[in-house]
């Protein structure tokens, strides 16, 4: 075995290891499953093209678009990490297959075609290029001198032919993949050559990664094991030899980066340092040969890539290797890697396995702000060198356990024939994000912040004890000890009141409480933003199907956020003031991303604390992670978070009428889609969540609450008559309107947002036209969100409509997945349009697929028995102390902030007036004064209206941009300070105005004056 391709002398594994009861295993474990995800290695994947803008939009979103350029400049000049990379572009083409590993333990990815790339071992950080080097290879020679050798990845565009360099353009790459299928389901996956290289012989690759449902320790494990399954159909036997080949490298130019030996990577940019095991089960069929040392690239003095080919090819074996040469620490430029060689003889019509495993440890977390986290894992194989090779080494001997786990957990679904075929695949392999989606699980115990980066605190280092000699086991320690003893003791006594400050979760486990950790998973791998909590919404079913104590973490760390306060003033990009970052009461868009827990609300779009679905969606996911586990302990933990959440919304019910109103911008998840007073989306959760916290009381024995929050349901429920959302249901509660009317709105959405839009095949589109338009509706109108789509099928399930919400789904499947599709598989997007553009590579929220299969199981809930609406309750019934603890959580009355004109006119009015004596005339003059410039303004304002009317219902182009350069002048003219803002806000609508006449215009024109201004 190998620690980066160093061997490891302290253990003779060789021996330890034992052959894997593959018995334990109820299916063939060289034959794929039935049901999977294929592609045969002959195929390049599709070009993904990213989203296109309309003129309206490229108008509407210019200056949000040079305001994130600006954001990111100033975030990378100021040393911290931007959420969103303007100028990052993907790579168009693909073969992205299942990623190797557990979950939150760093992720590497493996393409179809045998390319171990997407690394992600460090926050945020996504390598996509492959490292080329990392290779399984196949020797064979029979009777007669027949020989065959090739690597088991068909040549990559960026391996040159014909090259006489020693690296590993000199490997026989000989593959052509025409034979060679891939097959996935995840965790697992499988690579059939099926007579490649060799026409009789059948090599089956098998990738297994311990992800395991309900198990919190093994799914954390940064481990993969690769079984080969040998079937020689000729008639003579077969010496086979097959290589692993492993750079030291974690991911693009660090290969290259120099000083590197093949015991430990040091990483550069001053990230945490990864060993690299690789390692192969050695049998009395198997024998198991080493090379520990060879030149990939670079300086060709030394063991380099072909000299490492070319000893399989003479000896089959690395047994005749000079043992005595040390292996030397890379040049810059240069590159290493290490090799472990099986050799086996398979008889005629006969099996033979050989298994290998890798791993990678990568034991602590560090942010950009200093602070440093370890992984799960380490709880279990501490934080030292040894540790991959001790993953190596278990991965090898309990694999076979872990893939008797997997069919347990997979066979049912995929036995269940009232299920269409590809749903099973897409719902399995769709859990991939959980690893490849910027993953972090924690080892749940407080995190180490370099003694520089404490900025929130001062702090002393008394000298005086420091030349104090300290004994431990008979040993004078020296200075050093003394003073690293002393930071430590420093480091606990400063950093403790800090911890009080963040959003830790395991504050408020009880004693005997089992610590699983802290879960952290990012938006996309655009949007670097932790545990977004309005996407997690969606997503969470998967972690509370399988993770549930993880979902419960992470309802914790936010439960604490809610308490938390952080007054630092931040600009959001829509926004012409600094706000909050966050505020006491609000449920935080997500947990940071520069120093996650510590500093939340990464989001700067727009201003979160003012969204209205935050605080609604974690009264909901709490109750419904409450009757689901059982848990009663941690309901009555979380309840005071869950009771000022509430109380944090009364805030924004502006008439009184029980029910909360949008304020006119984009306040919820659809962040460029803008809703005024009561909507469907935000007013449905409101309603839910109001039923949700009076069953929550009633758990936790608050019986006022319980009536109060029971109360303000009756009450907004009756006002949300014709509006709905269906996350109630799946959390046990009563329906918020009636079943008749849910199943008419789905059978509306169905009609008009699924088949009308590509023939059904491609999901439910967000807005649409009665007439069928969709293009003038605005950016996210006229996407197509897979989380939604999935979710919206979900509800349609519930509601009793499983054709539907079957060939709903099966849209994203056809869209994304299936070969058919544009190419995104295991990296779903956020949103496709109608053309396949996406927004938003590889997204959590389409995780959402599981919500599918929670209606479809029905799990069994906490029951309590429902209340009734015909209970009488006092009408004057109210909570004092809910009202105040409201009104202590109200933002101040803003005070609307003065433009350019109005200081201009402020100037004028005091320059002419405030020498007149007489009072009477002075105030006759003044407001003669204001109603002129008012009139004026007016008129311009009218008339701007009266220009886009015209502009917009003319077809020759020459006119719209004539009268266009009026209206910009107009504003020019009138609004110079809101000149921007002003197009941002309207320009967008113009199309949406083109029935628009002089009676209209009136009647909105209060509304069009007071925004404009």
């Amino acid at each position: 075995m190998f620690i980066n391709g160093f061997e490891k002398n302290e253990t003779d594994y060789s021996e330890s290891v034992e052959v894997v009861d593959t018995t334990m295993v109820k299916m063939d474990p060289g034959k794929p499953p039935q049901l999977a995800w294929q592609r045969k290695l002959t195929d390049e994947g599709k070009g993904i093209i990213e989203f296109t803008l309309t003129m309206m939009e490229k108008l509407h979103l210019g200056p949000m678009v040079l305001k994130l350029c600006h954001s990111y400049i100033r975030e990378t000049l100021n040393g911290r990490s931007a959420n969103y990379n303007p100028f990052k572009k993907w790579e168009a083409a693909s073969s992205l297959g299942v990623p190797l590993g557990g979950i939150g333990a760093g992720s590497i990815g493996r393409s179809y075609k045998g390319y171990f790339q997407n690394w992600q071992l460090f926050p945020e950080v996504c390598e996509e290029s492959p490292v080329l080097a990392n290779q399984f290879s196949v020797f064979i020679s029979r009777p007669g001198g027949k020989r065959y050798s090739s690597v088991l990845s068909p040549r990559s565009a960026q391996i040159p032919r014909g090259s006489r360099n020693p690296g590993i353009e000199s490997w026989d790459w000989n593959l052509s993949g025409e034979k060679s299928t891939y097959h996935a389901l995840y965790p697992r996956s499988w690579t059939v050559y099926d007579g490649e290289p060799d026409p009789d012989l059948k090599i089956t690759c098998r990738q297994i990664s311990p992800v395991i449902p309900h198990n919190y320790q093994q799914s954390s494990y940064p481990v993969a094991v690769f079984t080969f399954t040998l079937f020689n159909s000729g008639k003579t036997p077969a010496e086979i030899t097959l290589l692993f080949t492993w750079a030291n490298s974690v991911g693009g130019s660090s290969e290259v980066s120099g000083n590197h030996s093949n015991s430990r990577i040091i990483t550069e940019n001053e990230r945490p340092p990864v060993t690299f095991a690789i390692g192969c089960q050695e049998t009395p069929d198997v024998h198991v040969s080493e090379c520990p040392y060879f030149i990939i690239s670079g300086n060709a003095e030394g063991f380099t890539a072909r000299d490492m080919w070319d000893e399989i090819i003479k000896h089959g074996s690395f047994d005749e290797l000079n043992e005595n040469e040390t292996p030397k620490p890379s040049d810059p430029g240069s590159s290493i890697g290490a090799a472990v060689a099986a050799s086996v003889t398979v008889p005629a019509q006969a099996v033979r396995s050989v298994t290998f495993a890798l791993s990678w440890a990568c034991p602590q977390i560090k942010f950009i702000n200093g602070r440093t986290h370890h992984r799960r894992y380490t709880r279990f194989y501490g934080s030292g060198e040894d540790a991959a090779a001790n993953l190596v080494h278990d991965a090898i001997i309990e694999h076979g356990n872990w893939e008797a786990q997997i069919e347990d957990w997979q066979t049912p679904i995929l036995q269940d024939k009232s299920l269409p075929s590809w749903y099973p695949t897409t719902l399995f392999n769709q859990l991939y994000y959980l690893n490849a989606g910027g993953a972090i699980w924690t080892d749940g115990l407080p995190s180490i912040l370099n003694l520089v980066g404490i900025e929130e605190r001062k702090f002393h280092l008394d000298p005086s004890s420091l030349n104090k000699k300290i004994k431990t086991d008979n040993i004078v320690n020296n200075t050093a000890s003394s003073i690293l003893s002393k930071m430590a003791s420093l480091l606990e006594g400063v950093q403790s009141p800090m911890v009080s400050k963040a959003a830790l979760g395991t504050s408020l486990l009880l004693e005997g409480e089992e610590n699983v950790g802290q879960f952290l998973y990012l938006e996309g791998s655009e949007y670097h933003m932790f545990n977004t909590y309005d996407v997690h919404f969606y997503s969470s079913f998967s972690l509370l199907m399988l993770f549930p104590k993880l979902e419960l973490s992470i309802q914790r760390d936010f439960a604490m956020a809610v308490l938390m306060h952080d007054p630092e003033k931040i600009k959001p990009i829509h926004g012409h003031k600094k706000v909050p970052r966050k505020v006491f009461g609000a449920v935080p868009h997500d947990l940071g991303q520069n120093d996650p827990w510590f500093e939340t609300n990464s989001y700067n779009l727009h201003d979160s604390n003012k969204w209205k679905d935050l605080n609604p969606k974690f009264v909901l996911q709490v109750y419904r992670d409450v009757v689901t586990t059982g848990d009663i302990s941690f309901a009555h933990a979380v309840w005071p978070s869950v009771y000022i959440a509430m109380a944090y919304m009364d805030q924004f019910d502006k008439d009184g009428d029980g029910m909360i109103e949008n304020d006119g911008g984009p306040d919820q998840t659809y962040d460029m889609w803008s809703a005024s007073g009561v909507s469907a989306y935000t007013g449905g959760l409101w309603v839910a969540a109001l039923q949700a916290a009076s069953a929550l009381a009633r758990l936790v024995g608050d019986e006022a609450s319980e009536d109060y929050f029971w109360n303000r349901y009756l009450k907004a429920k009756s006002v949300y008559s014709k509006l709905w959302n269906g996350f109630a249901k799946a959390s046990g509660l009563q329906p918020i309107v009636d079943e008749e009317k849910a199943r008419s709105a789905l059978e509306k959405i169905y009609e008009f947002n699924v088949l009308k839009v590509m023939n059904g095949k491609m999901g439910a589109i967000n807005g649409i036209k009665p007439n069928g338009e969709i293009g003038s509706l605005g950016l996210q109108a006229r996407e197509i969100w897979s989380g939604v789509t999935f979710a919206v099928a979900a509800t349609m399930i519930q509601e009793g409509m499983p054709e539907q919400a079957f060939k709903t789904a099966q849209g994203i499947h056809e869209a994304a997945w299936s070969s058919e599709g544009f190419g995104y598989a295991f990296r779903i997007p956020e949103a496709l349009n109608v053309k396949g553009e996406y927004r938003s590579l590889n997204y959590m929220r389409p995780l959402a697929i599981w919500a599918m299969q929670w209606a479809l199981s029905k799990p069994k809930l906490l029951e309590l028995e429902p209340r009734s609406d015909k209970k009488q309750i006092d009408p004057s019934f109210s909570n004092k102390e809910f009202s105040k603890i409201a009104s202590l959580l109200k933002f101040p009355e803003e005070k609307p902030t003065p433009t350019l004109l109005s200081v201009f006119l402020d100037i004028i009015h005091q320059l002419i007036f405030m020498n007149m004596n007489n009072p009477t005339m002075k105030g006759l003059f003044e407001w003669f004064f204001r109603l002129f410039f008012n009139c004026l303004l007016k008129m311009f304002k009218l008339y701007s209206y009266f220009i886009r009317y015209l502009c917009f219902n003319r077809t020759q182009w020459r006119r719209r941009i004539y009268y266009l350069i009026i209206l910009l002048l107009i504003y020019l003219f009138v609004c110079p300070d809101s000149f921007i803002g002003i197009l941002s806000i309207h320009l967008i609508h113009i199309k949406n105005i083109i029935n628009i006449n002089l009676f209209k215009i009136k009647h909105t024109f209060s509304y069009i004056y007071f925004d404009m201004i």
